[in-house]
């Protein structure tokens, strides 16, 4: 789990607000019960004090899905996500009930987790409204069509969160004034993020486009070269050890992952992360 310590701190020496383990990056749907709940653990010990830390539970089933979240709760948490149930594929109404009954279930907030590309389950926003009244559901993760998310926030209750992906738009967003945002990209990437936001702050747009550009052409390179073993080679060449790409996904051969790394965007994102990635490197050895 060195890899994890290093990879958290980095998030958190970033200025990184909060971050989501297990999320569509992690993917928790591929990793031994036993495996996970070391991330959760260790997640949670190298966490505490710094940040939110939400833990990703959605399964296939209620029943598999609750037992995750009993895994999670375990555990210091501030709350859990869960992705629609996918596989088996339920009506509205069933969804309701289904995060419903995991809010029920759960011993911190409850957030839904919408990515249909993936999952193929659409939620129409009467469900989501629907699902929001419990008191143990506080928020929505929103990987999807930005306009659907847009009517989303216009018709919810301020309280409850709308924590929006959408990588290729953060300045963008945060004119909107958008503050809740969280991309997997940004794992890689974070004072990249960050310093989006801090320009956005100080309505400084300019800083906050050049910083948001050097994010669109990671996005353009990671997809190119495929995203799971893409994620595996930029942490690595930052000093983050690991294997973020499980099978069956396959690394990148050495050509790919020395070009790869040849890319003018990677040159920079490298130059700009391993200083910090080397302090965090030694705190954890020590």
């Amino acid at each position: 789990m060195q890899g994890l310590q290093i990879h958290l701190n980095d998030q958190w020496a970033s200025g990184i607000g909060g971050v989501l383990v297990g999320g569509t990056m992690g993917l928790m749907q591929l990793l031994l019960d036993s495996t996970y709940e070391s991330l959760i653990e260790t997640a949670s010990e190298f966490s505490r004090g710094r940040g939110e830390l939400l833990i990703g539970v959605g399964d296939t089933s209620l029943v598999r899905t609750i037992s995750r979240i009993n895994i999670a709760c375990r555990y210091p948490i501030d709350g859990v996500v869960a992705i629609c149930p996918y596989f088996v594929k339920f009506s509205q109404d069933e969804l309701v009930d289904y995060y419903h009954h995991l809010a029920d279930a759960s011993a911190v907030p409850l957030f839904v987790y919408y990515l249909p590309t993936l999952t193929g389950v659409s939620l129409e926003l009467d469900t989501v409204l629907r699902i929001a009244r419990h008191p143990n559901i506080h928020g929505i993760k929103c990987s999807c069509d930005f306009d659907w998310t847009r009517q989303l926030m216009d018709a919810v209750e301020s309280t409850f969160r709308v924590i929006v992906a959408q990588a290729g738009m953060v300045d963008y967003l945060c004119k909107l004034g958008v503050k809740e945002q969280l991309d997997g990209i940004f794992s890689v990437a974070p004072s990249w993020v960050v310093s989006i936001g801090r320009a956005a702050a100080s309505s400084d747009w300019q800083t906050a486009a050049q910083y948001q550009d050097l994010m669109n052409n990671l996005l353009r390179v990671v997809h190119r070269y495929g995203v799971f073993p893409s994620f595996t080679a930029l942490l690595n060449a930052r000093g983050i050890p690991g294997n973020y790409a499980p099978q069956p996904y396959g690394p990148l051969s050495e050509s790919q992952r020395c070009a790869l790394c040849a890319e003018p965007v990677v040159r920079q994102l490298l130059r700009s992360g391993m200083e910090r990635v080397s302090d965090e490197r030694r705190s954890v050895q020590v």
